[in-house]
């Protein structure tokens, strides 16, 4: 066989295997290792190793994506500096995300504007770099997800589909209380997890009044006794990053704070005339 005919054949294996990047890289890796003087071995290697490299970064991309993350946050873009009572060696513990291994979970508690979305969303990305099967949604999204395949007959296939995820993330619990049915479904999908496989709720307000959002006290009381039991309660008890950076930015523009103070003071000024006409009025009467 000619070397041409060679490759031909090895060209249409490689498409039969389903192996592209070898595929791709094929000639590059065959003059370098011509110029190098490479072993068979370390050509091989070479070629292999790119393909795995490029599975791997594949499977990523496609973890993330079926993750459904609301937008993209990294830990490299979490400002630490930001969130002062928060323990850098917790943050290490926590992204090396051996709490999924051990079907533990994280619950971020704060005020709106803290960072809690951005941790979680950090957190689970690590998940799906290390081939976690991860699932991101509100706590009223996924309620609503699971009221509306009950009434379409097919709740049992979703219960089974979330069972199925290392890691959950519920997001902004506390903000809508649910139904009666719906506070029962999620109870349903965050007992069926414990010590199976880890969640991370974050959430804006304190366990005491979880009752507010899930209507039933005993409901609560036995949620909580699940969810907390292998558990990092994390406190986000900082001032809300979203308004430090919205001052920072005033303060780094003048002009858009002389524009405000401006505005405040012209809506004082009429507010006060509007009082004078209006007690004049009263007068007159």
């Amino acid at each position: 066989m000619s070397v041409y005919a060679g490759e031909m054949v090895l060209r249409e294996n490689l498409k039969t295997l389903r192996l592209p990047t070898i595929l791709r890289e094929y000639d590059a890796c065959t003059r370098a290792a011509k110029e190098n003087n490479s072993s068979y071995i370390d050509f091989l290697s070479a070629l292999t190793t790119l393909e795995v490299q490029e599975r791997a970064t594949k499977r990523i991309r496609r973890r993330i994506s079926e993750a459904q993350f609301p937008s993209l946050k990294t830990i490299d873009t979490f400002d630490i500096n930001k969130a002062p009572t928060l323990s850098s060696h917790l943050v290490r513990e926590l992204v090396e995300c051996q709490f999924i291994g051990e079907a533990e979970n994280v619950i971020l508690i704060g005020k709106s504007g803290t960072g809690k979305t951005h941790f979680a969303i950090a957190l689970a990305i690590e998940a799906c770099r290390r081939n976690f099967k991860v699932r991101f949604s509100t706590a009223c999204k996924l309620v609503t997800e699971l009221l509306e395949a009950r009434e379409e007959y097919r709740l049992k296939q979703l219960l089974e589909r979330l069972k199925r995820y290392d890691l959950l993330v519920l997001d902004e619990l506390g903000y809508v209380p649910f139904t009666k049915s719906g506070a029962e479904l999620l109870f349903q999908i965050l007992a069926e997890r414990y010590e199976r496989n880890a969640t991370i709720i974050t959430t804006n307000l304190p366990f005491p009044e979880w009752t507010d959002v899930f209507g039933d006290a005993t409901l609560t009381a036995a949620l909580l006794d699940r969810i907390t039991h292998h558990c990092h309660i994390v406190e986000f008890n900082w001032a809300s990053v979203r308004f430090q950076e919205s001052s920072q930015k005033h303060i780094q523009n003048p002009e858009v704070v002389k524009k405000q103070s401006t505005k405040q003071i012209k809506e004082k000024e009429k507010e006060v005339e509007n009082a004078k006409v209006k007690k004049g009025k009263e007068t007159d009467n």
